[in-house]
């Protein structure tokens, strides 16, 4: 039996919308169509995030609870109004991406599974000058809410007083994003050489509060994630649902609502009675084009101080100007060859590789989970807790590390403990993963 089919008239086009009772979020029980009406909803501010950029497809074809993989490549089979734009990549390959203009092709891209919209910072009529500079708040494990809404306004002043407007929104999952919309004159190379400068300066204004720090280990508080504006990079848009069970919304606000808001009452239900009697607070940010002048002569401020390149993402080649590309626990001191220090952990029964792949650490380090979901990593840590309950009582949640992985073209998430605050003869071995998920599986099946 063929399965059910429901044509929209969208923007004067038909869209058709497969497998519409498909739950996408199992524990709110919404669909497919209804995530397609919700993006209808509030599809003015939707696309006002995303129209005539490029997008990498993340794509959930089962859902907010199943793996996701991103697509780079516009699928071969489309309606023949469905535009793409040629994009190169830092790894050298290249891949035509859809770029979307109005609803239809909204949602003929929701239909595909994007629960969320990941954009460039780019206009497809020129790709090699944003004209956003995106400041991304990702706090570390353990920071609340009421800190990430600290720095967010902190981070407004910084801007301000450097003669940006920043517009802020929810992430719909643990952080905060301000988006700044800038004049396009800049590289990719100088929006990022301004966003480090920012996050310098919120760390200045903010010490104890948010760093800029790239290494987890050396991290505190809120990280403002400045390698978010290095080519390549995207981040879910304005009015993305997030895959979070109860299908949280990336929100834009009006900064007189950062002080008081809560990500959890942004969701698919409560934003669209929201947008039709309050509007989008982001109607103006694209007549709000700021320069970068002031942040970039902050960055030369900053390098006649002393200051390198901060640490460029893994997969870019090095930048001349960057400091070691290694944590700071693993450099070398001094001239001469140092001994090496710390061991590789040991891997997790019936793996090749352990908690930290083949790199020395002086951190006892255990891994607990490898999983195609977050959700998955997370049921396995409290199994993990369950059979350790007087181990549990010593980690701080520092000491918890929940990293996003990427693989090929999917996501999944990796857990690992820091025993350094459990005492030594209480600290338990390496076990077997409570969950043991390969994402390089598919490949080698192909």
């Amino acid at each position: 039996m063929a399965s059910r089919k429901e044509t929209l008239e969208i923007a004067g086009r038909e869209v058709t919308v497969t497998n519409p009772d498909k739950v996408f979020f199992p524990r709110t029980g919404h669909t497919k169509l209804d995530l397609v009406r919700f993006y209808l909803a509030v599809s003015a501010g939707a696309l006002r995030g995303v129209s005539g950029r490029p997008m990498a497809l993340k794509r959930f074809v089962n859902g907010a609870e199943g793996e996701a993989f991103f697509q780079k490549r516009a699928p071969e089979s489309r309606p023949d109004w469905i535009e793409t734009v040629e994009l190169s990549f830092p790894s050298g390959r290249i891949a035509h991406e859809v770029v979307v203009r109005d609803a239809a092709q909204l949602a003929w891209v929701v239909n595909l599974g994007c629960i969320d919209l990941n954009p460039h910072p780019v206009r497809a009529d020129d790709l090699d000058h944003p004209d956003e500079l995106r400041v991304d708040l990702d706090p570390m494990p353990g920071v609340p809410w009421s800190q990430i809404r600290d720095v967010a306004l902190v981070t407004r002043e910084a801007l301000e007083d450097l003669g940006l407007a920043g517009w802020p929104k929810t992430s719909g999952s643990r952080g905060f994003h301000v988006y700044c919309r800038i004049r396009r004159r800049w590289t990719f190379g100088e929006v990022r050489r301004a966003a480090v400068a920012l996050a310098r300066e919120v760390e200045r204004r903010a010490p104890d509060l948010a760093t800029s720090r790239w290494w987890k280990e050396e991290r505190h508080g809120v990280f403002l994630d400045y390698n978010q504006n290095a080519k390549d990079r995207t981040v879910a848009s304005a009015y993305s649902p997030r895959p979070t069970p109860d299908a949280r919304v990336s929100t834009p606000l009006r900064w007189d609502e950062v002080p008081d808001c809560e990500p959890e009452a942004f969701t698919i239900d409560t934003v669209p009675e929201r947008y039709a009697r309050a509007g989008d607070p982001w109607e103006g940010i694209d007549e709000a084009a700021g320069s970068l002048e002031p942040l970039l002569d902050l960055a030369e401020q900053h390098e006649a101080a002393g200051f390198a390149d901060a640490p460029w993402p893994p997969h870019f080649v090095k930048q001349a100007d960057e400091p070691h590309r290694v944590q700071p626990s693993k450099q070398r001191a001094g001239t001469g060859p140092a001994p090496r220090q710390g061991i590789v952990p040991p891997p997790a029964p019936g793996k090749t590789s352990g908690p930290t792949g083949r790199r020395r650490t002086t951190m006892p380090l255990i891994e607990i989970a490898r999983a195609a979901t977050q959700a998955e990593a997370m049921a396995g840590l409290e199994r993990w807790k369950a059979r350790h309950p007087d181990v549990w009582p010593h980690l701080a949640p520092a000491d918890v590390l929940v990293d996003s992985m990427r693989g090929r073209s999917t996501l999944w998430t990796r857990i690992r403990l820091n025993l350094r605050n459990v005492p030594e003869a209480r600290r338990p071995s390496q076990e077997a993963l409570e969950v043991d998920y390969d994402p390089w599986q598919p490949i080698r099946e192909a």
